[in-house]
């Protein structure tokens, strides 16, 4: 009889214990961004609508990275559902299997997005570009390229770039005189390398780097740089939201695709497909780009937009003319090998 009590005993802690296991595990799903200007844009069109037509969520952050990723998938205890991701993050994670495969028949099918947006693992969130940022406040003759971003004596004044090896290369060449459509021919070749280095040599000391996307409008603001690389999407929001008087230079943009991902494991997927099936709609995409100036996947949501929203997004004729498309091939090939001598050389 005791024996059977304590068997009993033991059954209702496993119980108890288990079922507090399960509360603690079951959590609103998690959506996780750039932050930011452009995630206020996003919890003001998609997160806060979402949630008041009756799913639970909350958002969070991050600086980007697939090491973060591998950690929260394969540590066991993701807290993340679906994040937001840059492409080679996409082609690394979807090879490594830390997301799961895309059922686009939740989402509106294939063929509602632009075909470049359509990935096994992810569905395009953004079409963006780095672009050249400036204060038409402080320079009034305008810079025209990246030749004029590297002229500290014609444009005196610190610069501001994104830490890294990815587009730093890129803005180097194009400033020491590489056309556009040249760049990655002359950068997968040892003296494209080195030509690149030689050109950021000669600004070095005036180098402020930058990690999060909202730093750079920061930069220009506070006058610690005269100019900066930035995403052009938070040039367009610091002069809505804040009034600014900055400047893009469009010539020689390196442009790429942002991706929504859903974390391998993920205990939300229902809500996970329900989030991505409301942004991927193209009325609310085109609300997206009339808040910030980013390109989206939906092929329905330009024709939502007015000529002068559209004329300021990076999928604009104009704008694309003598853009750059960020070579993702060529930095998965690349990245670990450039990062470490770009980590060396800024060490120095």
């Amino acid at each position: 009889m005791s024996k059977f009590r304590v068997a009993l005993g033991f059954v209702a802690t496993f119980t108890a214990v288990a079922a507090l296991a399960s509360a603690a595990s079951a959590r609103d799903l998690t959506v996780v961004s750039w932050g930011g200007a452009y995630q206020d844009v996003q919890k003001k069109v998609y997160f806060e609508p979402f949630k008041a037509a009756g799913t639970p969520m909350s958002d969070e952050s991050w600086d980007g990275g697939v090491g973060v990723l591998r950690a929260k998938v394969q540590g066991g205890a993701s807290t993340w559902d679906v994040v937001q991701v840059e492409s080679e993050e996409l082609a690394l994670g979807c090879d490594e299997g830390l997301f799961e495969k895309i059922n686009y028949s939740k989402i509106g099918g294939e063929e509602a997005y632009l075909p470049a947006t359509v990935n096994a693992c992810g569905v395009g969130a953004i079409v963006y570009d780095f672009v050249l940022g400036y204060d038409k406040d402080k320079i009034k003759d305008a810079p025209k390229s990246w030749a004029d971003f590297f002229d500290t004596k014609k444009f005196p004044g610190k610069r501001g770039l994104r830490q890294g090896a990815k587009t730093t290369l890129e803005i180097a060449l194009m400033a020491d005189g590489v056309a556009p459509a040249d760049v990655y021919k002359t950068l997968g070749t040892e003296a494209g390398i080195d030509r690149a280095f030689k050109k950021l040599d000669t600004i070095k000391n005036d180098i402020v780097w930058w990690k999060a996307g909202a730093q750079p409008p920061q930069l220009l603001a506070s006058g610690e740089v005269a100019m900066t690389s930035v995403y052009n999407g938070r040039i367009d929001a610091a002069n809505k939201a804040e009034k600014k008087n900055f400047g893009m230079v469009w010539n020689g943009a390196l442009f790429t695709i942002d991706s929504w991902v859903i974390l391998k494991g993920s205990p939300n997927q229902d809500a996970a497909y329900k989030f991505l099936d409301f942004v991927g709609k193209a009325e609310n995409q085109a609300k997206l780009s009339q808040g910030i100036a980013y390109g989206t996947s939906n092929k329905g949501a330009p024709a939502k937009l007015q000529p002068a929203v559209l004329a300021d997004l990076p999928t604009s004729p104009a704008n694309m003319k003598n853009a750059v498309e960020i070579d993702t091939n060529f930095w998965l090939e690349n990245i670990d090998r450039l990062t470490e001598r770009f980590n060396k050389w800024a060490a120095k």
